[in-house]
């Protein structure tokens, strides 16, 4: 486990590495480039070092932390690929579970896989919601299609928080139908203590009730390849996260910052200029660009027991 300049999180663990492209976000995909600078060390195989790879020897990190800790659970891979087995995601979970003193972000781009394993989790390995508390499950979604894609799926799945990270931010994203009254109907007989949480009795048959999403991040992206984002995708989800009450992270600008049109006499290099916007996108680096919107940084984390 190593301290993470990821703003949202304060530590990253990374039992699983390694990864494969899957959608548009992954276009430039930062882990995949520090992989490749680590080729050859760190774990990191020097024939092609981003290929999924287990550590199992990374899996008892947590538990020589005592001091609580929010934690990016394989910010270097996914740990739902399809090349991860059944029981290092059992293990990792093991481990979640004991390290009860910390709080546990996944974040993956294959939804249903992590449908699937926790399906097989809570019905097979005699598990139930109360057990994990501090463990929060988001998805990706670096559009509208890929969050009409995942979040739906996201939402059928027991966490304590359930979150979405729109990172890279490639488009306008609208999440309204998401955030408290989405609805759905569990056929799993797993659900039954989820239900009684939601203060619903269950009999084994399908129940309707409500959830959503509880934490947004958003951020633009970075690298020497990277894409612009525009402003008024970042304010229209803010403003979409302050009417639902839900908790809005703005993680950054990327590489590229949005000015007004300046007369372009600053000598920055305008990258391009969506139709109609009143700003010229200028390449100046992720810390120059920052992250403040609007005067303020947005750094809103969820209020939970295991916080």
């Amino acid at each position: 486990m190593a301290k993470t300049r990821i703003e949202w999180t304060e530590y990253s663990w990374n039992p699983v590495t390694g990864c494969t492209p899957i959608s548009e976000g992954c276009q430039n995909c930062y882990a995949r480039r520090m992989a490749n600078r680590l080729r050859g060390r760190c774990g990191y195989p020097a024939d092609d070092p981003f290929r999924v790879t287990l550590h199992p020897e990374r899996l008892g990190e947590p538990l020589r932390w005592k001091e609580p800790r929010r934690v990016f659970v394989c910010s270097m891979g996914d740990l739902f690929h399809e090349d991860v087995p059944r029981w290092m995601r059992f293990e990792v979970m093991d481990i979640i579970l004991q390290a009860k003193q910390h709080t546990f972000l996944i974040l993956t781009k294959r939804p249903a896989n992590m449908k699937e394993f926790f399906e097989w989790y809570y019905s097979k390995a005699g598990r139930t919601i109360e057990t994990i508390k501090n463990l929060w499950l988001g998805v990706t979604a670096e559009n509208q299609a890929r969050a009409d894609e995942r979040i739906p799926i996201l939402l059928q799945i027991p966490a304590a928080v359930r979150f979405v990270s729109i990172e890279p931010m490639l488009g306008p994203v609208d999440l309204t139908e998401y955030f408290s009254e989405y609805d759905y109907r569990p056929t799993y007989e797993y659900y039954r203590e989820f239900l009684k949480m939601h203060g619903i009795e269950s009999d084994g048959k399908p129940a309707l009730f409500k959830s959503g999403l509880d934490w947004v991040i958003c951020g633009g992206e970075t690298g020497p390849k990277a894409r612009s984002m525009h402003p008024d995708w970042v304010r229209n989800l803010r403003d979409q996260c302050q009417d639902a009450g839900t908790p809005f992270f703005f993680k950054q600008w990327g590489e590229y910052k949005p000015l007004p049109f300046s007369g372009r006499d600053d000598g920055l290099h305008t990258l391009q200029e969506y139709p109609g916007c009143k700003y010229d996108f200028v390449k100046v680096g992720k810390k120059a660009a920052g992250r403040m919107l609007d005067g303020r940084t947005w750094g809103e984390v969820p209020c939970t027991q295991s916080n």
